[in-house]
């Protein structure tokens, strides 16, 4: 229940919380990208091919479909301190496991609870940022949460291959392991919960509506539009291995720079939404441009030089970037406030399951070296999207009946 007198609450407090969620986010994706940067290693030792590979990922999305809506519902009412207590520890404690496994069903029930555990990040990271700051910077506060995402994906090869190049794979899933508790020992002892945003919570826990068509543009304009950030994050290693020919050393001092797209994009992104769109609750023009400006990735196969391939890469993270941040914000004022959480657990659980079911089509594809028409799917998809999402929240439609001041 909301307190009736809330105190006023500094920049540096609304912010820090925010700060922490960021450092939650690039945790959550240093821990699943380790399988993905140290992929070409890992199958080798294990004899696993790309559609088994692709297998273990689905069996991640799966699992973080599912959680995401759970997550976001249960943070709404139980609140943040305990809620992402209970999260960061279940997926660090499965993230650690991956050090003593060897086979693949091993791998693929670790990357399940991992996948529910982290299913609570950005339910966690879109509640705080709508409930701590004020309404002029929530697409910036979205965007810092979110960040930690991309940022974890730049570093995840530099800090893991060294340590995986000198003492093997399995010691990267130790270190990350141990960042997740260090996280959850910060979380309790430095951020105020005590501030009135942290009591904001739901009578009960609320599931969400399959039937609502705000939900159903929510999955259109986040979980298909952001498809090709899937692409990259986990197939981009082995392309880059088989087609251009890299080495694990080699793909550790490149693989930063597609998601370096996915950062700069999502601050960019929530700058330009909080300047342009902040309190227009269709911003129909933006998603075009999103859709358009992502087209350049079907031309991915067309080149051989690894800097051109690297930048079409960027591009698309970039892109992809801006669907997260700007259908967070236009659906999160679709929603009633106390139900933030589960907005962005619909959005990151759609993603997931659209990723569960694509990726291993993508892996088969892969195996099959038709790597042009993978690229082109995932970069026509987002245009699809749009259309779909269009019609979904036409005005008639009774969608738009929303509150732009909370």
């Amino acid at each position: 229940m909301a307190n009736p007198h809330p105190r006023p609450i500094s920049a540096a407090r609304a912010w820090w919380p925010v700060g922490m969620m960021m450092a939650c986010s690039l945790l959550s994706y240093m821990d699943r990208q380790v399988l993905a940067v140290l992929s070409p290693m890992i199958l080798g030792q294990l004899q696993l091919d790309t559609h088994r590979y692709s297998q273990i990922i689905s069996a991640f999305s799966l699992a973080y479909m599912l959680a995401n809506p759970i997550w976001g519902a249960i943070l709404d009412r139980i609140g943040l301190r305990l809620g992402m207590t209970v999260a960061v520890t279940v997926w660090t404690i499965a993230c650690g496991a991956h050090a003593v496994l060897s086979g693949f069903l091993g791998f693929a029930v670790a990357r399940a609870v991992l996948g529910f555990g982290e299913g609570a990040t950005f339910p966690g990271g879109l509640r705080t940022a709508m409930d701590w700051l004020p309404v002029r910077s929530h697409s910036r506060g979205i965007a810092v949460a979110y960040s930690g995402g991309s940022l974890g994906a730049i570093i995840t090869p530099l800090i893991v291959t060294p340590i995986a190049v000198r003492y093997g794979w399995r010691a990267a899933f130790l270190v990350t392991g141990i960042a997740g508790l260090l996280w959850v020992i910060a979380w309790r002892w430095t951020v105020d919960f005590s501030a009135v945003a942290a009591t904001r919570r739901t009578a009960r826990i609320t599931p969400p509506n399959l039937f609502e068509r705000r939900f159903w543009s929510l999955v259109a304009s986040y979980g298909l539009a952001a498809l090709p950030l899937g692409l990259i994050l986990y197939l981009a290693p082995l392309y880059l291995a088989r087609v251009l020919g890299f080495t694990q050393s080699q793909l550790g001092r490149v693989l930063w720079i597609p998601p370096l797209g996915w950062e700069i994009g999502y601050f960019f992104w929530g700058w330009f939404a909080d300047r342009y769109a902040a309190r227009n609750p269709r911003p129909v023009w933006l998603f075009v441009l999103l859709g358009l400006i992502g087209l350049p990735q079907v031309m991915v196969t067309l080149f051989r030089h690894p800097a051109i391939v690297l930048a079409l890469m960027f591009w698309a993270m970039f892109a992809a970037s801006g669907f997260v941040v700007v259908s967070l914000r236009t659906s999160a004022l679709a929603y009633p406030r106390e139900q933030t959480g589960l907005v962005a657990g619909i959005g990151a659980g759609s993603w997931s399951a659209i990723v569960a079911v694509v990726l291993p089509q993508f892996g088969k594809m892969f195996d099959a070296h038709h790597y042009a028409e993978t690229f082109c799917i995932a970069g026509c998809l987002p245009v699809l999207a749009v259309l779909c999402w269009w019609l979904l929240t036409l005005p008639d439609r009774g969608l738009l009946d929303i509150d732009v001041t909370k």
